[in-house]
């Protein structure tokens, strides 16, 4: 009886490459087993078929950076358990990009804009060093937009004392401007900051935090992006 063959091994047969090569083939989701996209190289294949994409190139893959609505429900301050709820099942229909869906995105992710502790709402994650390094080195210079709901009403006197508060501080201190969105709701508009800030700058001027949801970062925002679910980021998108 034949013995079940590595992958990228049924590969080199196939179409007489180079070990490597079949890997990279393989690894960057060019080949089909019965059909589907295997990206594992040691995937043992007997007698299934095996099919290397039309399109198939060499060309290493540009590094993916995604998007994530995370609900209110689901959260947590573990970026490792974040990355679970992200998964080829909740991919929105509003993904326009144009990329690829492959299982080795989902790995190895880099949270690339952490949420204000106990926030839900937008989230960035990335494997391109280039979107990380703005994210974060850069981040005084990028926006969060929240969408704060408060346990009580408040007062233009409160709003305008939260808004005095950061103005009179501290002339480091990133941007800030809150203003109301209901009775018991402010839009908050400020440049990164720690991720207890926001709470603790309510809590002074007597708010008690419910909910936060944050809705963009400098230019992008989780329009039309369903909670739950996430999407690619096109190349050409900038923060």
């Amino acid at each position: 009886m034949t013995e079940p063959k590595r992958l990228d091994k049924r590969l080199v047969e196939l179409i007489h490459c180079s070990r490597g090569d079949a890997i990279k083939y393989i690894e960057g989701g060019w080949v089909l087993v019965e059909g589907e996209v295997e990206e594992r190289p040691q995937f043992k294949v007997l007698r299934q078929q095996v099919e290397l994409h039309a399109d198939a190139t060499l060309e290493p893959a540009e590094p993916i950076t995604l998007i994530f609505n995370l609900p209110q429900d689901a959260y947590t301050d573990d970026s490792s358990e974040m990355q679970q709820l992200i998964t080829a099942q909740n991919h929105s229909e509003t993904d326009y990009s144009g990329i690829r869906l492959l299982k080795n995105h989902f790995s190895k992710l880099q949270d690339a804009a952490p949420l204000q502790s106990g926030a839900s709402g937008l989230t960035v994650f990335s494997k391109d060093w280039r979107v990380i390094r703005v994210l974060n080195e850069n981040n005084k210079k990028k926006e969060e937009e929240y969408i704060v709901d408060f346990s009580e009403e408040f007062s233009t006197e409160m709003l305008e004392q939260l808004n005095d508060l950061v103005d009179n501080s501290d002339r480091s201190q990133t941007k800030f401007k809150a203003s109301r969105q209901s009775e018991k709701a402010m839009r908050i508009v400020f440049g990164f900051t720690h991720t207890e800030q926001l709470e603790t700058l309510c809590n002074s001027v007597g708010l008690s935090i419910v909910t936060m949801k944050r809705i963009r970062i400098g230019r992008v925002s989780k329009k039309d992006l369903p909670s739950g679910q996430w999407r690619y980021l096109s190349k050409k998108t900038m923060f």
